[in-house]
């Protein structure tokens, strides 16, 4: 035991200049242009979906928590807030960097989110009927990442995801040294479709543990790669409890939950036979 949890923070500890340096990036692009993200997207109107699709992709603090807002305060429409919560990476670029993991692979990973993201989106404006008003009243989410300066912010993310990574890898090592890595891989692995599933509610967790779990789990080949696109897909981030918070219609949050999952686990289920 004592040797899993030596080894566990080894490891962890020498993420932390990935994390904190790619973090800083981060808090700077939000600094930057969240406003103008904002203003674009509020501005869109039919192409909102495509607008979303392609600044999610884009690495920013809280910007599924600010869609929510935006779209309570009737700013955007439904299909653009699904392209935005399918497209938003959350915790999944940092950790991923911190791995490193081949960027060919998270540009390829970021390019099917963002894909997914626009046609599900303007799927949903087809045939959920919900005005969007330019001038619709927009809450407050409180979710700005730069509130306390980028630096401080950049330091409080690299600690939580830090202490995330640390709590996630000590189980894994743990199971792994149990039970045996190859047993693992085949009990996981060989059962298409149910991973799906699974990942897909793992994803709709409304906080960033969610996707650092899947992507973690994908790193260490304990899930396979439609599992993981379907628990990035869905994982929205604090999103999800944003909306649920500012949106008084509860029955309409709870759609918006439904097609978020249905489309990120069908998708999973699509990419995992496909040459990808």
């Amino acid at each position: 035991m004592w040797e899993i949890l030596l080894d566990t923070a080894v490891d962890t500890l020498k993420l932390i200049p990935f994390l904190f340096l790619t973090y800083l990036l981060m808090e700077y692009l939000e600094h930057k242009t969240g406003e103008k993200a904002k203003q674009m997207i509020g501005r869109a109107g039919r192409m909102g979906p495509v607008v979303g699709g392609i600044l999610g992709i884009f690495p920013q603090c809280g910007f599924s928590a600010a869609a929510s807002g935006l779209y309570s305060g009737k700013v955007i429409t439904m299909g653009t807030l699904i392209a935005i919560y399918l497209s938003t990476s959350d915790e999944m670029i940092p950790v991923m960097i911190s791995e490193k993991a081949p960027v060919s692979f998270v540009i390829k990973v970021l390019a099917l989110k963002m894909i997914i993201g626009i046609a599900a989106g303007m799927a949903v404006d087809l045939f959920v009927k919900r005005q969007a008003e330019e001038k619709g009243r927009i809450e407050e989410t409180n979710t700005h990442c730069c509130e306390h300066g980028i630096f401080l912010s950049a330091v409080n993310h690299t600690i939580q995801i830090v202490a995330f990574i640390f709590l996630i890898s000590l189980v894994l090592n743990g199971v792994i040294s149990m039970i045996g890595e190859d047993q693992i891989s085949q009990l996981m692995m060989n059962r298409p479709v149910v991973g799906e599933f699974l990942a897909g509610l793992v994803g709709l967790i409304p906080n960033c543990a969610s996707s650092v779990v899947i992507t973690q789990l994908y790193l260490e080949g304990m899930i396979s790669f439609g599992a993981m696109m379907s628990g990035v897909l869905v994982g929205a981030g604090i999103g999800l409890a944003i909306l649920f918070r500012l949106n008084t219609d509860k029955k309409e949050c709870l759609k918006i939950v439904g097609i978020l999952y249905i489309v990120g686990v069908a998708a999973g289920i699509i990419l995992e036979f496909l040459p990808l």
